[in-house]
C-alpha cells in the first residue's frame, strides 16, 4: 500500500493458474479436501425468544386474463396457443415474485413471438426446407425459414429483457436447474 493509501502493485487479479477440479487432483495424486457430509451431534439448549408479532397477511393474486388475440383461431383452425405461453412465463415471474415488474403488453409481446416462432417450425415440419418459386417454379428456400428466424430473434430479444428485470430485481436466489422454459414451450406444442 503506498503513502497516500492507494494499493499499487501486487498480484494481478485472475494471474496465475486456474485451479483444479477434485477429480483433476486426485489423478495427479495431490490431497483433496473433501467436505463431510455427515450433520455433528448437536446439543439442544434452552434459548431465550421473543414473541414475534403476526406476519403479514397474504392474499393471492390470478394471473390477468391474456388478450384475445394470443388465443385468437388461425387459418388452420387451430388457436395460435401464445397464451398458454403467457400464463407459464407468468407463473415463473410469480415464482420470482417479479410479476408486477413486468409490463402485461411486453409479456404479450415476448408471448405471440414466441408462438409464431413455433407456428414457423411446425410449418417447417410439414412443408420441408425447400420451397418453388412462383414465377420461374425453380427451387428456392422456404419463406418459413426466415420467419422462424425472425421471430426468433424478436422472442429471444423480449425474453433476454424479461429476464434482466427479473435478475436486477429478484429477492431469493436463483439456480438454474436446467428445466428450460423455453425447452419445455417447444416439447408442449406435439
Amino acid at each position: 500500500m503506498a503513502k497516500d493509501g492507494t494499493n499499487r502493485g501486487g498480484r494481478r487479479v485472475r494471474a496465475g493458474d486456474k485451479p483444479h477440479s477434485a477429480v483433476q487432483k486426485i489423478q495427479k495424486g495431490k490431497e483433496v479436501k473433501v467436505i463431510d457430509n455427515e450433520i455433528p451431534e448437536l446439543t439442544i439448549e434452552e434459548l431465550d425468544a421473543v414473541d414475534l408479532p403476526d406476519g403479514a397477511v397474504l392474499e393471492g393474486v390470478n394471473i390477468p386474463k391474456p388478450s384475445e388475440y394470443l388465443s385468437a383461431k388461425q387459418k388452420s383452425g387451430i388457436p395460435l396457443g401464445a397464451d398458454r405461453i403467457y400464463k407459464e412465463t407468468w407463473l415463473w415471474l410469480k415464482e420470482r415474485n417479479c410479476e408486477k415488474l413486468v409490463n402485461p403488453r411486453l409479456l404479450e409481446a415476448y408471448s405471440q413471438a414466441f408462438a409464431r416462432y413455433i407456428q414457423c417450425e411446425e410449418a417447417l415440419s410439414n412443408y420441408g426446407l425447400l420451397g418453388k418459386h412462383p414465377t420461374t417454379g425453380g427451387v428456392i428456400t422456404s419463406p418459413f425459414v426466415q420467419m422462424s428466424v425472425q421471430f426468433q430473434k424478436s422472442a429471444n430479444l423480449l425474453w433476454y429483457e424479461i429476464y434482466d428485470i427479473v435478475k436486477q430485481n429478484c429477492t431469493s436466489v436463483f439456480e438454474d436447474t436446467g428445466d428450460d422454459l423455453m425447452e419445455k414451450l417447444l416439447r408442449m406444442k406435439k
